[in-house]
């Protein structure tokens, strides 16, 4: 019995985590100006087109653009470009183009700049992952974010609460 309810505790603690996220990104939706930004020509054209949607400075919407453009490149323990990616080193590579000097380490990267709620995301936003923090991505707006997960899956975007263990958020550039 104490499994069972265990069980279903921690299902029901997933499923409305998840329904926060989606509800939180819809609610973004509405929050974030609808000036869309057209795709960054660094997109491969076999990637389906991402516009995401407007980020809240200069240098956040130039992160977004760059880690972009890294979509479907493969995914190595280490890499930080411009061939391959972990999942900080891609954030590092995404924010160094913006003239953001970032560590290589996704633990490093949550410490760094204004810790900011579910419901004030807004692209270039930094999403992290498990305790302690051991995975990160970057929110493009609209619920979504890129990230680099994991060997044999390249950079790619995913809805953000697909990725478990979600812990909290930052936005390194105001």
């Amino acid at each position: 019995m104490t499994t069972t309810s265990t069980t279903l505790r921690r299902r029901t603690s997933r499923t409305v985590r998840g329904a926060v996220i989606a509800l939180v990104a819809g609610a973004g939706m509405a929050l974030v100006p609808s000036t869309a930004v057209a795709a960054p020509a660094a997109v491969p054209a076999a990637v389906p087109s991402v516009v995401p949607a407007f980020a809240g400075t200069p240098a956040a919407q130039t992160a977004v653009h760059v880690a972009l453009g890294q979509v479907g490149k493969p995914y190595a323990w280490g890499g930080a470009g411009p061939s391959s990616y972990d999942c900080s080193g891609l954030i590092q590579h995404a924010y160094r183009a913006a003239g953001v000097a970032l560590p290589h380490s996704s633990r490093m990267q949550s410490r760094i700049g204004l810790p900011v709620s579910l419901w004030h995301m807004q692209p270039g936003d930094l999403l992290f992952f498990y305790s302690p923090v051991g995975h990160v991505g970057m929110y493009i707006g609209n619920g979504m974010m890129v990230h680099a997960s994991t060997y044999g899956k390249p950079v790619s975007v995913v809805w953000a609460g697909s990725v478990p263990g979600y812990v909290g958020s930052s936005r390194p550039a105001w």
